[in-house]
């Protein structure tokens, strides 16, 4: 499958204007090492927006949803560095989903990334099949579109002093759809189409308006990109 494991921490956040410089520069020269260094960890991206909210997305590729409720991930939630401390108090419109991934599908990475927040209706069934059958294969097969993935959202009851310095309680959502994709133009098609509004609906699921959104790469960091020293630190 495109993803690089079975479990997925998605996020998306604002970010106070005051405090976006130091975001930019804490999230990839503290957080993300940090939080790839973790066992089970195994890949990171970030991404800003180019049509939607909030103004980042990014997400956490691990070995298994389980590694988002490991002693090891957790104990770094629970002593969250000063830098940390400080830039966090600035997100804002968070939204914290722990995913298993239900549906991976194509090969490599797309610079462009289309996201979508879904909520399952009551009484919808087998919604990855009906997404995959309805949804996925036509997105896929529109060009510039390199991989699709669907992820459910589980239940994460955790509560860490890193979540506690966020402005109000995290957003989650039921299922996530990413469309990863060669340029912004591609994600247009599809979210007009094979991903517009009706027919997403029309396979269990809805989501609010602002609920979508397409986001560009900024930064990416495997496990393996990680200096040994780092690694033998974390372990």
């Amino acid at each position: 499958m495109a993803l690089a494991g079975q479990g997925v921490l998605a996020i998306w956040n604002g970010i106070a204007p005051d405090a976006e410089a130091d975001f930019v520069a804490w999230h990839v020269r503290e957080h993300i090492p940090e939080r790839v260094a973790v066992p089970g960890f195994l890949r990171a991206r970030r991404y800003v927006a180019v049509a939607g909210t909030p103004k980042y997305f990014n997400f956490y590729e691990t070995e298994s949803p389980d590694t988002l409720a490991s002693p090891a991930y957790l104990e770094r939630l629970d002593a969250p560095s000063d830098w940390t401390k400080r830039v966090v108090r600035h997100f804002r419109d968070t939204s914290r989903t722990v995913c298993s991934v239900a549906v991976s599908l194509g090969m490599g990475d797309g610079a462009f990334i289309g996201t979508v927040r879904l909520n399952s209706r009551p009484g919808a069934r087998d919604i990855a099949g009906q997404v995959t059958t309805s949804v996925t294969q036509p997105a896929l097969a529109e060009t510039g579109i390199v991989a699709l993935h669907l992820l459910e959202g589980r239940a994460d009851a955790t509560q860490s002093a890193e979540k506690a310095l966020r402005d109000r309680p995290d957003q989650t959502a039921a299922w996530i759809l990413l469309i990863e994709a060669t340029d912004r133009e591609p994600l247009d098609r599809v979210f007009a189409g094979p991903l517009s509004r009706a027919a997403l609906a029309a396979t269990g699921v809805d989501h609010g308006d602002d609920d979508r959104g397409i986001y560009r790469l900024q930064y990416a960091l495997s496990r393996d990109q990680l200096p040994r020293s780092t690694l033998d630190h974390s372990t």
